[in-house]
């Protein structure tokens, strides 16, 4: 079965919360602290390991390590030069992932992870036009790479979203490629994207592009969703994607952590799924292979709802 044809797909979990959990030397990252991307590179084997972490939780997609792998980001780091290579073994780092389990009685598939990067045009961070073309960069050596798909996430400027995803589509076409291309964006809890825009804005935005899905990860967890989940289930005609934290998080001794249990997040999940026709799910930040394995669990047998009816 082809990854656009499965009835429901359940993403992996958190990259940068299970790294630290991992406990990596310090040395692996050469001096580049932060850039977590560079460690496909210089640490395949731990991503690796955290893909495989995931995969053995019950995920049917992993995202490769290049949420900051375009060049706006990795020039931060003295790394711009270095596009292609380190989403070339980001890609790499996931098939081997894939190729290692000792169960392969389902297809698992890779998802190319493009970020927002760390500049945004509506701000005048970034002209749209050199924001295109840092994309396009990316997109080609994922696509080259051989990903499944491609998902355009945690995107916080209406703006970054029309910019990308049209950069994305001229990539595809260039590159004579159907890959589905997942659109992600985030709300924070005030109930709107970083620079106000409400859901019905979005949704109006995204709905001419031929994208594979639409909906919300990162900021906040799934109850702060619902409306917008709901929203989408009523007026977006494409698959519905639903990728929260694990809750939102809270300072305890100094520490942020999140708060909702593996148990609590699947039950989320299949809520989502169940009432609102969610047929993309996952994690984002905190949640850790325990929290796919009980959304794995919690989603067994389960086939997405029927959809509510769309609002004149």
């Amino acid at each position: 079965m082809a990854f656009q044809d499965e009835p429901l797909l359940i993403f992996d979990g958190a990259c940068g919360t299970t790294l630290q959990s991992m406990h990596l030397n310090p040395a692996l990252w050469d001096g580049i602290d932060g850039c977590n991307e560079y460690l496909n590179l210089s640490a395949p084997q731990a991503i690796i390991a955290l893909h495989r972490a995931f995969l053995e939780a019950g995920a049917m997609v992993i995202e490769t390590n290049s949420f900051g792998a375009a060049s706006l980001v990795l020039s931060e780091y003295g790394l711009e030069g270095r596009v292609d290579e380190i989403n070339q073994a980001a890609v790499a780092n996931a098939r081997a992932a894939i190729a290692g389990l000792s169960d392969d009685s389902r297809p698992r598939y890779i998802a190319g992870s493009v970020g927002p990067t760390t500049k945004l045009p509506a701000l005048g961070h970034v002209s749209p036009e050199d924001l295109a073309a840092t994309i396009k960069e990316q997109v080609r050596a994922l696509v080259g790479a051989g990903v499944d798909a491609l998902i355009v996430e945690t995107c916080q400027d209406l703006l970054q979203v029309k910019t990308t995803l049209v950069a994305c589509f001229e990539v595809l076409e260039e590159m004579k490629s159907d890959l589905p291309l997942l659109c992600s964006v985030t709300f924070e809890p005030q109930g709107t994207m970083l620079l106000g825009t409400d859901i019905a804005a979005v949704c109006a935005t995204v709905a001419p592009f031929p994208v594979f899905s639409l909906g919300l990860n990162c900021a906040t967890g799934p109850t702060d969703m619902l409306s917008h989940i709901q929203y989408l289930s009523a007026n977006f005609p494409g698959r519905i994607s639903c990728i929260p934290n694990q809750g939102m998080p809270e300072v305890v001794n100094g520490k942020t952590v999140y708060p909702l249990s593996p148990e609590a997040y699947g039950q989320h999940m299949l809520d989502f799924v169940r009432d609102y026709g969610v047929s993309i799910i996952g994690g984002c930040c905190g949640t850790s292979p325990a929290h796919i394995a009980a959304l794995s669990r919690s989603l067994a047998g389960v086939v997405p709802g029927p959809r509510t009816r769309r609002q004149s």
